[in-house]
């Protein structure tokens, strides 16, 4: 039985229709991801199918959800209170019991500070207690703090004073605190940097949950997703398997309607000339070809053509010198945290360069000593000359929400003048997709993804030899990424980019300075791949060689500990039994876990499927208590003479 059926429906926005009698199914162990361009209503889609949240609506038919499932949506951006806590907010899609949990937390924390209401503070603590009970709600309580402790947030932290990528970690624990057997994500990776998004695959896959998501990362959905579904005028196509074999069938599939296309429209042009001719159409045996014709001409007007793509164009002005930036030693702190330590690194004209580190690393801060807008604390520094700077900023800080897009991009004056060649605002806007009519609209009027776009358009619209992308994929749609990555790699300029696309980065990138930690930068030859697989690499022979340095005699401690700290003959057995028994649990995971991604389980063996999921969770628990047991075992272990 399916978890969620979405049967016939409609949803239209002004005069466009963003569900055209859509039908779509979700089974049960399913990862389908929803893709499309932006505005074509996938977010509408997405809240319409969290019928339990209230969130979404549609105009006609219906969205049915299997009665009793547990349904966990996260929005685009969550609203959350900024004067709760962490736990408040994650308990708080429990329902009525949700008051109870968060003030139950907080009077054990106040309990545990003391002061002079400590005897109040137990009495409600008692009538809390008892109330919780009646309700069996304590699993509640057990689930939240377990969902806490694996996004490592701090449960008494105030929602305000997290980042965006903690915001986020909370709306996913909040939504898998209620332990669902259906989740929807939209955009689960915005503001997460690539260890925690690589981290969040591993969580979604090896959880089992049922997943229905919208997300622009490529490298996200080959991994997580089982099936594709795209949403296209109107529309939802459904393509088994991950984002490669998509792209094999779309192309196939677009090849076919552009041949149909041509052949209706040849069909439709002959017929006109035909019935012009008068007298001959008009005979009774031509009727037939008359109510064709009609036939024709509807399905040509009904006919919604596929979304044009975003024309760039991105001048690169006059070259600047061969030398942009020459750092030796540079450092760079603020307080007792050094965010930039002795790095050195010389940059060229033509370079493209990418900064991957974790939220917080000091991206942002390089960025601005390479560029001379800081100075370092020591070290040299020397800047290139005939620099030409454009930056793009990923919190679209440039954008004055009341401005009109013309004056966004052309203030003052109707053209922007594009490598040499004047063209009109409104047609230069028409390039990014942006209709004649919503030239004069505010900028607040549009969503995330078209403000990107915006940005964009504002920042090619004037030359640049050295252009600085902070998160410019943020938003995009998949076809608009892959635009502006052909665009990037044919730029004759100098390029730092900063992202959390690991395709995106991969295609434009021929450098990486990767965070090192604790301040420290290196630099490496290649995109994102190249130097993840340079780490694995010194991983596994850190790996290698740690056995040989454990086969070493130990030094014998200075006096023996006690004879209770020693193991027994029966921890010492157990002690060389745990690596065999953990290799076996790790062996049976990655069984389970190749099964589950292979999306034909699903229709073949859909009861064998939720059965690997739960013994995939299983494997987790066991797993973790063995790890605890062997390091109680070795710190015994240690203590022998």
């Amino acid at each position: 039985m399916p978890y969620l059926k979405l049967n016939d429906a409609c949803l239209a926005y002004g005069h466009v229709p963003l569900l055209d009698h859509a039908d779509f199914q979700l089974d049960p162990g399913e990862r389908v991801a929803l893709i499309g361009r932006n505005g074509t209503g996938k977010s509408s889609l997405l809240a319409a199918m969290a019928a339990g949240t209230g969130k979404g609506r549609l105009d006609d038919g219906e969205v049915w959800v299997q009665p009793g499932i547990r349904v966990g949506y996260v929005p685009q951006e969550p609203p959350f209170d900024p004067g709760a806590t962490v736990f408040a907010a994650v308990v708080s899609g429990m329902g009525e019991t949700s008051a109870l949990l968060a003030e139950y937390h907080s009077v054990s924390h106040r309990l545990g500070e003391g002061g002079a209401d400590s005897d109040a503070l137990l009495a409600r603590m008692d009538q809390l207690q008892h109330e919780l009970e009646a309700r069996g709600a304590w699993a509640y309580e057990a689930q939240a703090e377990r969902v806490i402790a694996r996004f490592g947030l701090d449960p008494d932290a105030e929602v305000g004073s997290l980042s965006g990528g903690q915001k986020k970690r909370l709306a996913l624990a909040q939504a898998l605190a209620v332990a669902p057997e259906v989740l929807l994500l939209d955009e689960p990776t915005n503001h997460l940097d690539i260890a925690a998004i690589e981290w969040l695959e591993t969580l979604l896959i090896e959880s089992g949950v049922t997943l229905f998501f919208i997300t622009h990362d490529r490298s996200f959905l080959d991994r997580v997703c089982t099936r594709i579904v795209e949403l296209d005028r109107g529309k939802l196509a459904s393509f088994p398997g991950n984002f490669s074999k998509y792209q094999e069938r779309k192309e196939a599939q677009l090849h076919e309607e552009a041949l149909a296309n041509a052949r209706a429209d040849k069909l439709l042009k002959e017929e006109e000339v035909w019935i012009r001719k008068g007298v001959e159409a008009r005979r009774t045996r031509a009727v037939f070809r008359v109510q064709r014709l009609d036939r024709l001409r509807a399905e040509r007007q009904a006919r919604r053509e596929r979304m044009g793509k975003v024309q760039m164009q991105l001048d690169a002005g006059d070259k600047s010198g061969k030398l942009v930036a020459e750092l030796l030693n540079v450092s760079k702190s603020y307080g007792q945290r050094a965010v930039v330590r002795d790095f050195s690194a010389r940059i060229q004209r033509g370079d493209k360069i990418g900064l991957i580190g974790p939220n917080g690393a000091g991206k942002t801060t390089l960025l601005r000593l390479i560029l001379g807008e800081l100075a370092p604390d020591s070290g040299t520094l020397r800047q290139g000359t005939k620099m030409e700077i454009a930056y793009f900023d990923q919190f679209r800080t440039q954008l004055d929400p009341n401005a009109t897009l013309a004056d966004v991009i052309s203030p003052g004056s109707d053209y922007v003048e594009i490598g040499g060649a004047k063209k009109h605002v409104i047609g230069y806007l028409e390039d990014f997709l942006f209709a004649p009519e919503r030239a004069r609209s505010p900028v607040s009027s549009l969503s995330g993804g078209e403000r990107n776009r915006l940005l964009l358009a504002r920042l090619f619209a004037k030359p640049a030899n050295v252009l600085v992308l902070d998160e410019p994929t943020n938003d995009l749609d998949i076809d608009t990424l892959e635009l502006l990555e052909q665009l990037l790699q044919d730029y004759d300029g100098t390029l730092f980019l900063v992202s959390h696309d690991r395709t995106f980065l991969d295609n434009v990138v021929t450098q990486t300075i990767a965070a090192e930690g604790e301040g420290g930068w290196k630099e490496y030859v290649g995109g994102y791949t190249d130097w993840a697989t340079y780490q694995a690499g010194v991983q596994a022979q850190l790996a290698a060689e740690k056995p040989k340095a454990e086969s070493k005699p130990a030094a014998k401690p200075a006096a023996a500990k006690p004879k209770a700290d020693k193991l027994s003959w029966k921890e010492a057995r157990e002690l060389e039994a745990l690596p065999d028994t953990i290799a076996a649990l790790e062996a049976e995971q990655a069984q389970l876990t190749a099964r589950l991604e292979d999306p034909a389980i699903y229709q073949t063996d859909p009861k064998g499927a939720q059965q690997a999921a739960e013994r995939l969770a299983a494997i987790d628990d066991e797993l973790l208590a063995l790890l605890e047991r062997w390091e109680i075992l070795e710190s015994k272990g240690g203590n022998q003479a």
